[in-house]
C-alpha cells in the first residue's frame, strides 16, 4: 500500500477502488506494523487535540508569547455571530478556527502540527467547519484527516513543508492542499478531483514568502492561515465542479519546490525581508 508520489497513489485507488483516505490509513497500518484500532485511536487524539485549539482561545483569549497576537479569533465569532459575515458559514467559521488554533500555538499551547506549527490552523479549521455547517461525524472527519495526512506525506517526501527552505508556499501552502483534498473527499468527490484541488492551491500560492514579524510564528502568519482556509475550500469548490486541473499535483508540488528554491534568504523565514522589514513591524518588536 505504500505509495512515492501522486500518480502512484491514485492507481492504488483506482486498483483497490479505496479512497485516498482509506489508502494512507491501510499504509499506516501495514507499515507501522500496527492495528486499525490503535491507527484510528492515535487520528482520534489528532482531532481531539485540534478542537481544543480552535476552540479554546475562542472562550478564553490568550495573547501570544511575543505580543502581536491574541483575541482575534473571538473577535471574528462574534462578528459572524450578529449576522455579519462576508463570507458565510463554512469559511466564517473556518477561518476563526483557523486564526483561533495560531494563537494557541503562539501562546505556547497545544498544536498539531499540519504540517508545521506556522501553518497549524488550516487544516482542523477547515474540517471543524465543515463538520459543524454538515453535520459530518468525528468518524467523518477522522477519515478526512487520512486524506490531509497523505497530500502532506507526498509533499515531505517529494518536496518541503519548511519556510525556511521553500517560503510561506511551503508551510501555508501545503497545509491549504491538505485541507483542500480532505474537503473534496468529505464531500464526495473523487480521489482524482482531491489532487485536482491539491493542484490548484499550490498554483494560487505559488511564491508566496515566509516573512515572519520579529521572527515569531505569529504575524502574518495567523493571516495567512486564515487566507489559506480560503484558498483551500476556492479550489474544493472549483474541483468537485468538475473543472480540470491542467497540472497535475506530483508537477505542481516539484514547481513549488523550485520556486521556493529560488527565494532569496530574507523571505525565507529569516525576518529579514517583506512584512518583518516594514518600519512598523521594527518598531513593534523594538528594532
Amino acid at each position: 500500500m505504500d505509495f512515492k508520489n501522486a500518480k502512484e497513489l491514485l492507481a492504488l485507488c483506482q486498483k483497490k477502488k479505496l479512497p485516498i483516505s482509506e489508502v494512507m490509513r491501510q499504509r499506516e497500518i501495514l507499515l507501522g506494523e500496527t492495528t486499525a484500532e490503535i491507527v484510528d485511536q492515535r487520528m482520534d487524539r489528532v482531532l481531539e487535540i485540534m478542537k481544543d485549539a480552535a476552540f479554546s482561545p475562542i472562550k478564553d483569549p490568550v495573547i501570544s508569547m511575543g505580543g502581536l497576537i491574541g483575541g482575534e479569533a473571538r473577535k471574528l465569532c462574534e462578528f459572524h455571530d450578529l449576522g455579519k459575515s462576508l463570507c458565510g458559514n463554512v469559511l466564517g467559521k473556518g477561518i476563526t478556527y483557523a486564526m483561533a488554533t495560531l494563537e494557541t500555538n503562539a501562546s505556547m499551547g497545544l498544536i498539531v502540527a499540519s504540517p508545521t506549527a506556522g501553518s497549524a490552523g488550516i487544516v482542523p479549521g477547515m474540517m471543524l467547519a465543515l463538520q459543524e455547517v454538515y453535520g459530518f461525524s468525528d468518524k467523518k472527519i477522522r477519515q478526512a484527516l487520512f486524506n490531509a495526512g497523505a497530500i502532506g506525506y507526498l509533499a515531505m517526501r517529494n518536496a518541503t513543508v519548511a519556510g525556511a527552505v521553500g517560503g510561506c508556499q511551503a508551510e501555508v501552502g501545503i497545509a491549504s492542499a491538505m485541507a483542500a483534498s480532505a474537503a473534496v473527499e468529505l464531500l464526495g468527490g473523487t480521489p482524482l478531483q482531491c489532487t485536482y484541488a491539491a493542484s490548484t492551491v499550490l498554483m494560487n500560492m505559488l511564491g508566496l514568502v515566509c516573512d515572519p514579524v520579529g521572527g515569531l510564528v505569529e504575524y502574518p502568519c495567523q493571516n495567512r492561515n486564515a487566507s489559506g482556509a480560503a484558498n483551500a475550500l476556492i479550489a474544493a469548490e472549483i474541483s468537485l465542479s468538475g473543472i480540470r486541473q491542467l497540472i497535475p499535483f506530483d508537477e505542481m508540488l516539484v514547481t513549488m519546490y523550485s520556486v521556493g528554491k529560488k527565494l532569496p534568504s530574507e523571505l525565507r523565514e529569516t525576518a529579514l525581508g517583506g512584512c518583518a522589514s516594514a518600519p512598523s513591524a521594527c518598531q513593534l518588536c523594538h528594532l
